[in-house]
């Protein structure tokens, strides 16, 4: 699924960088060499982080 349409930033994508310590969007997008640009995949992202990063702590 598409997360974010400005990058075409797909969901694993954003998964992947949350299991590699990603804990934002910024960050994620960061560590994929892309920013936010209109905004409106940051809430989804940051669910999706969240999601991930509670995996990761159980």
């Amino acid at each position: 699924m598409i997360v974010c349409v400005c990058n075409a930033i797909k969901e694993r994508d954003v998964r992947g960088a949350a299991r590699a310590g990603a804990a934002s969007p910024c960050a994620a997008y960061a560590s994929l060499g892309r920013r936010a640009r209109c905004g409106q995949c940051v809430p989804f992202a940051r669910e999706i982080i969240a999601s991930e990063r509670a995996t990761i702590a159980a």
